[in-house]
């Protein structure tokens, strides 16, 4: 099965005509993604890459039966972009966008809890369900492989990592999700954590974290007394000095809050076995498994 994303999935890209949208829309196809329409306000009735082009989500969702969006909207229209997916009832929103204000990142999380939409992101890689052959985002798909393992992540590049390092020691993965780098993001690590409960096939679970916030810590305190199925974890920043921000925006440590030993020690307590290095990870899970 799969969390999210499966084979139904018909995929909307709002700013399909910008580079970025142009050229990930095209990755995503050829990855096997159902991507049925694009948006871009006044470039209706243009296509790019073979896609449809349309003035708005109304109008795309009409005539194409998108159920997802994946945004590539610039920052400081990004937040209304989500807005008119989420009015639309599109879901999941992937909002692969970075530099949102935080003021439209809180609006726009707050909109789709209230209709129980999904938002990933801002500032994620996306998601991914391999079995179904369906990339919502930016990841290269050539190092997720099918499998039982769910992973979420905080990091885009250490997902790859982490990702590469399972397929190469044939241990695959049910679906991964990029929950993004912000201080404010739709989609929580302990909600991820729901999801894969969920989920029948998917047998253990990889959380990749970093400095920072305490999603990690609520992540570990929800899986100690909720979840039993083998989890392994991975922080990065160990080596951060204190106050010091490691590239993401939420990456950043107030106190003796958000640093690397208190989300190692919060995980240990909860039985999460954590890797010291990203190459530890799927050796870890070969043995659990």
């Amino acid at each position: 099965m799969a969390v999210l994303v499966d084979k139904d999935t018909r995929v909307l890209i709002q700013g399909i005509t910008g580079s970025q949208g142009t050229f990930h829309s095209n990755a995503m196809l050829e990855y096997g993604t159902k991507i049925v329409a694009g948006v871009t306000p006044g470039k209706g009735g243009e296509s790019v890459n073979g896609i449809p082009v349309y003035d708005s989500v109304k109008n795309a969702k009409e005539a194409e039966d998108a159920t997802a969006s994946v945004i590539f909207v610039p920052a400081p229209f990004a937040g209304d972009a989500a807005l008119e997916a989420i009015t639309n009832d599109l879901n999941p929103v992937v909002l692969i966008t970075e530099h949102i204000p935080v003021r439209d990142e809180m609006i726009v999380v707050h909109a789709a809890k209230a209709k129980g939409i999904t938002v990933i992101g801002p500032n994620t890689p996306g998601i991914i369900t391999p079995g179904a052959k369906q990339k919502l985002g930016i990841m290269p798909g050539h190092v997720f492989s099918e499998g039982v393992v769910g992973l979420m992540s905080r990091s885009g590049t250490l997902t790859y990592e982490i990702a590469a390092g399972m397929t190469n020691a044939e241990v695959g993965i049910s679906t991964a999700i990029g929950l993004g780098g912000d201080p404010c993001v739709g989609l929580t690590a302990v909600e991820a954590v729901e999801l894969f409960k969920q989920d029948p096939e998917t047998k253990a679970l990889v959380l990749v974290g970093e400095i920072g916030g305490d999603a990690e810590e609520r992540a570990a305190a929800y899986i100690k007394n909720e979840y039993d199925l083998p989890v392994v974890g991975f922080i990065a920043g160990r080596t951060a000095p204190p106050g010091k921000r490691m590239g993401h925006a939420g990456a950043i440590i107030s106190g003796s809050s958000g640093t690397a030993d208190a989300k190692i020690k919060a995980m240990n307590a909860a039985g999460i076995q954590v890797a010291e290095k990203p190459s530890d990870v799927a050796r870890i899970l070969n043995e659990l498994l």
